[in-house]
């Protein structure tokens, strides 16, 4: 099975290692948003590039034309630009979302762990919970990601939480996070309307 898969933060970490991912892996089509498409050497079979901003709904319903699932891994001011998707999905017939934000969100990483990296001693979290929240109060079928701290180990190893359960571990493969959002992509029900936490085993 083919699906049509926007990426939106292309040319991040996560972006570069999820992307080349579905290229290895599956045979989805793929379109690259970002702001510098410059830095996108690309496979003219399989993927097309849009340049430009998330918040800008003119783009972000050109971009959303023809797509199955969207994948937003992105950094900056996360509640307005989780804002501007959600619209611009409810304009288009686009339901599947899938957004990474960050471990802490929900106060829910035991001390165990490291509670630091909790929203209530951490406020830099603040943005990322905005955004979690305004995606859940959509009626998209999301998917909320919230990683460890990523590193680029090649294992893929991981085991999934799900909101309201405590945090697994401290630190995940962006890979495992590339592996994570391939499954689902093809699957509409995995994660469906929940929030997942990812940490490698």
């Amino acid at each position: 099975m083919m699906t049509n898969v926007l990426i939106i933060g292309a040319t991040g970490s996560v972006g570069q290692t999820t992307r080349n991912y579905f290229l290895d892996n599956t045979n989805d089509n793929l379109t690259l948003m970002s702001r510098h498409p410059q830095r996108l050497n690309i496979d003219d079979t399989r993927e097309k590039v849009i340049q430009g901003d998330v918040t800008d709904q003119t783009i972000m319903s050109e971009a959303l034309k023809g797509q199955d699932v969207v994948f937003a891994t992105l950094s900056g001011n996360l509640a307005k630009m989780a804002d501007s998707i959600v619209k611009a999905m409810d304009k288009s017939d686009v339901k599947r979302l899938l957004f990474i934000t960050s471990m802490g969100i929900y106060n829910e990483i035991p001390a165990s762990i490291g509670a630091g990296g909790n929203l209530s001693s951490n406020p830099m979290l603040q943005t990322y919970r905005n955004a979690a929240d305004i995606i859940e109060a959509s009626d998209l079928n999301y998917t909320v990601i919230r990683p460890g701290w990523f590193d680029n180990s090649n294992d893929i190893d991981y085991e999934i939480t799900h909101k309201g359960e405590p945090f697994g571990g401290h630190d995940v493969s962006i890979k495992s996070i590339a592996n994570l959002v391939v499954r689902l992509a093809h699957d509409s029900k995995l994660g469906s309307r929940d929030s997942l936490g990812i940490n490698r085993k």
